[in-house]
């Protein structure tokens, strides 16, 4: 477990950069709680980026908080189970044998379909 700024600052934490509603870029880690700005030109988010990792994890070490370490891809398997109405069951499977696909293939794409795109692993 790292324990001090610098260790921390080497770990791979997931960045976001998406443009805001109100102009200009958010920018963010999803896993620190709250490490989050917005910037008006993508030129400057990854400095920016930097300086609000930086000044999080300060805080975070001097107020003695839990610092999560970054997720890895690899700790998400691929699966998961989902429960539903029969009749949702039933209108899936027919839309994916109209499809042509398998019901996991079609239920996958219109997962992927309708979920925003995050960069990063």
């Amino acid at each position: 477990m790292p324990k001090t700024l610098e260790q921390y600052l080497a770990l791979p934490y997931r960045l976001e950069i998406t443009p805001s509603e109100h102009g200009g870029f958010v920018v963010r880690y999803p896993e620190l709680l709250g490490c989050v700005t917005q910037v008006e030109r993508m030129e400057d988010a990854i400095p920016m980026a930097r300086e609000i990792l930086t000044g999080w994890l300060e805080i975070a070490l001097e107020d003695g908080m839990d610092i999560p370490v970054p997720r890895s891809i690899d700790s998400y398997s691929g699966k998961f189970i989902i429960r539903m109405p029969k009749s949702l069951h039933r209108d899936l499977a027919e839309r994916a044998e109209v499809e042509g696909m398998s019901l996991n293939h079609y239920a996958v794409s219109v997962l992927a379909a309708t979920t925003p795109r995050h960069t990063g692993a």
